[in-house]
C-alpha cells in the first residue's frame, strides 16, 4: 500500500517497526513503479536471446532449420524489435544458420535487427560474423576487473586497447557494434571503478548499445536501480540494455527496477531459457511492462503461445503447467466459487485475460467443482440438463475426482450417459478392433462398430496402428458423409517409473471449424489409448453435426 495510506491505518510504533524490518522495497513499491505520464508514453525494445542465450540450456541444441524458423517466428510473427541468434566461431553449423537468417532477413528488410555475439578477438569474430552475412555484432567485453585480471591477464587500459582494435575493425568490415560488459553486475559490486573506466575508456568507440548483463542472476530490484541509475548519470548520452538472468526468480522484478530508472531495451527468451535458472521471460516481460508500468510494445501478444509451443518442441524443454502466461492451466478455474463468481458477473475476470493471448478460460472439472463448473462446461458443449441431472453428474464428477481421475469437458458426454444410464451420447461403439503390425511393413486394421443400431465392419491400412485403425474408421464414416476434423497433436503419457503394462494416457487435440478441443483415452495398450480418444472425438462430434 502506498505509504501515506499506511499512516492512516498503523499507529507510529508499527509503521517504524515494519520500516526497519522491510526497509524501503515494500512501502516504495507504489512509488517505484507507478505510471506517469511520461512512462504512459514510452516504448520498451526487446531483445530476444532465445537462439543464443537460451541455447546455454542444458541439453538445449536447436538444429538450422529450428534456429531459422524461431528466428523467423519471432520477428515477422511475434514481432520482437532484435533477436540474437548465435555466438561467432561456434561451428559450422552455427555458421550456416546465421548465414540462412540474415538471407531470409535480408529479403524482408530486418537483417539490422539480426544481431551476433563476438568476441575481443580483432579480425576473428568480425570476419566469421561478415561472411555469414551479419550486420551487427554484440561484442563481449570483460565488465568486471577480477574477469579481466584472471581470464585475459590484462590491465583495463590493455583491454580497452584491444576492444578499440576490433571495434575499429568491425566498423571498416560494415558491422554496427555494440558491447556486453560481461558479469556486469558483479563487477559494479567488486570494482565500481573498473566498469565506470571501461564505459569512459570506450565510450568514443562509436558502440550502438551497451549491453548490462546481471550474468548469474544476483541482483535484486533495490540493487538494479542503484547501479543503473548511477551508470545512466555518469553516462547520460550512451544507450544501455538491460541483460536479466532468473537465479533468485527475479528476473521480472529487476526488469520493472530497470525500466523504471530509465532502461528502454530489455533482454529476454521464450519461455526463460537460459543458463542455469535461465533469462527472463519474455512473456511474464511483457505483460509486466504492459500491464504493471503502462508500457508500449511491439510484440503481438495473440503470438506469445505459438512461440512457447514451438520453442518447448524444439528445445525439448517442457514448460510447467502453471508457468505465468504460457502455461496449459494459467486460465483454468478450479475452484467451484471461482466460476460462480464469474458466471454470475465476471467476479475473477482480470486484465490478464485468455482473450489477449488467442486463449480461452477453461473451467477444470474435478473434486473441487460446484454447479457453475459444470454449467459452464455443458453451456460450451451446448449440452442442457435438469437441475436434477446436474445434481447427479455433479455428484459423479467429484466422485471421479476424488479418485485422483482427470476429467475434462470432452468426458462430460460420457460421464452424463453414465449416469443417466442413456445411449444418446454413445452414437457409435467399438465392438471390436484388431490392428497387426510388423517391422517394414504396413499396419492394418480391422473394425466392427455398432451405429445406429446396426453392425458395420470396415478395415484400413496406414504407417503404424493407430494410422491404420483411422483410415478404417474414417473410410467407414465417410459413406455416411461424416467428415473427421483435423488431428493437431497427439500426446502420450506415461506414469514415471511404471511397469510395462501401466496404463497409458493419450491425449489428442482436434481441430473442427476454426475451433480447437481435446479428448482422451486411457488403456494399458499405447495405441488402443489413441483408439479410444478417436473415438471419444467422434462420439462428441457426433452429437453437434450427427451423420
Amino acid at each position: 500500500m502506498p505509504l501515506d495510506f499506511a499512516r492512516i491505518l498503523l499507529p507510529p510504533e508499527s509503521m517504524a517497526h515494519i520500516q526497519s524490518v522491510c526497509g524501503r522495497s515494500v512501502f516504495n513499491l507504489h512509488q517505484d513503479f507507478s505510471m506517469t505520464a511520461q512512462q504512459q508514453t514510452r516504448h520498451i525494445s526487446l531483445l530476444d536471446t532465445t537462439l543464443r542465450d537460451g541455447e546455454q540450456t542444458q541439453g538445449v541444441s536447436f538444429s538450422v532449420n529450428e534456429k531459422v524458423n524461431i528466428a523467423r517466428a519471432l520477428l515477422q510473427s511475434l514481432k520482437v524489435d532484435r533477436i540474437e541468434v548465435a555466438s561467432a566461431c561456434v561451428s559450422d553449423g552455427e555458421k550456416l544458420a546465421v548465414s540462412q537468417i540474415t538471407e531470409w532477413a535480408d529479403t524482408v528488410g530486418l537483417v539490422d535487427r539480426v544481431e551476433v555475439l563476438g568476441f575481443v578477438d580483432h579480425k576473428r569474430s568480425v570476419d566469421w560474423i561478415v561472411s555469414a552475412g551479419g550486420k551487427v555484432i554484440n561484442l563481449l567485453a570483460k565488465g568486471s576487473e577480477k574477469h579481466c585480471r584472471e581470464q585475459l591477464g590484462k590491465t583495463l587500459e590493455e583491454h580497452v586497447v584491444d576492444i578499440e582494435k576490433t571495434v575499429r575493425y568491425a566498423k571498416e568490415q560494415g558491422l554496427s557494434v555494440n558491447m556486453y560488459l560481461e558479469d556486469w553486475s558483479n563487477g559494479y559490486a567488486n570494482s565500481r571503478d573498473y566498469v565506470m573506466g571501461l564505459v569512459e575508456g570506450t565510450k568514443n568507440f562509436g558502440i550502438g548499445h551497451y549491453l548490462l548483463p546481471d550474468t548469474l542472476g544476483l541482483m535484486s530490484p533495490d540493487e538494479v536501480a542503484t547501479s543503473l541509475n548511477d551508470m545512466m548519470e555518469h553516462f547520460p548520452k550512451l544507450e544501455f540494455d538491460f541483460h536479466p538472468h532468473n537465479d533468485y526468480g527475479l528476473a521480472t522484478a529487476n526488469v520493472m527496477a530497470a525500466v523504471n530508472a530509465g532502461i528502454n531495451t530489455i533482454h529476454c527468451t521464450i519461455n526463460c531459457l537460459g543458463e542455469r535458472a535461465g533469462n527472463a521471460s519474455l512473456a511474464e516481460v511483457a505483460v509486466a511492462l504492459k500491464d504493471k508500468m503502462g508500457m508500449q510494445l511491439s510484440i503481438d501478444e495473440t503470438r506469445i503461445g505459438l512461440l512457447s509451443r514451438m520453442v518447448e518442441n524444439f528445445s525439448g524443454k517442457w514448460i510447467a503447467a502453471n508457468t505465468p502466461v504460457v502455461g496449459a492451466d494459467v486460465f483454468t478455474q478450479t475452484a467451484g466459487i471461482h466460476a460462480d463468481g464469474d458466471l454470475k458477473g465476471d467476479l475473477y475476470v482480470t486484465e490478464l485475460s485468455p482473450e489477449r493471448f488467442a486463449r480461452k478460460r477453461v473451467y477444470a472439472l474435478g473434486k473441487m467443482s460446484g454447479k457453475a463448473s459444470l454449467i459452464n462446461n455443458l453451456d460450451e458443449l451446448g449440452i442442457s440438463l435438469s437441475k436434477d441431472d446436474q445434481a447427479k453428474v455433479l455428484e459423479r464428477i467429484v466422485k471421479l475426482g476424488d479418485s485422483k481421475h482427470i476429467i475434462t469437458s470432452e468426458d462430460l458426454p460420457f460421464i452424463i450417459a453414465d449416469v443417466m444410464q442413456s445411449r444418446d451420447f454413445h452414437s457409435i461403439t467399438l465392438l471390436n478392433c484388431y490392428i497387426n503390425s510388423g517391422l517394414n511393413v504396413e499396419s492394418t486394421a480391422s473394425i466392427r462398430v455398432e451405429l445406429e443400431g446396426k453392425e458395420l465392419q470396415g478395415s484400413g491400412s496406414g504407417n503404424g496402428g493407430f494410422a491404420a485403425f483411422f483410415d478404417a474408421i474414417e473410410t467407414l464414416l465417410k459413406e455416411r458423409d461424416f467428415e473427421m476434423p483435423a488431428l493437431l497433436d497427439y500426446e502420450v503419457h506415461i506414469p514415471r517409473g511404471g511397469n510395462i503394462d501401466a496404463l497409458t494416457e493419450c491425449i489428442i487435440t482436434w481441430e473442427w471449424q476454426e475451433q480447437e478441443f481435446k479428448t482422451r483415452g486411457v488403456d494399458s495398450n499405447q495405441v488402443l489409448a489413441g483408439v479410444k480418444a478417436a473415438m471419444r472425438m467422434i462420439n462428441l462430434r457426433m452429437q453437434t453435426d450427427p451423420c
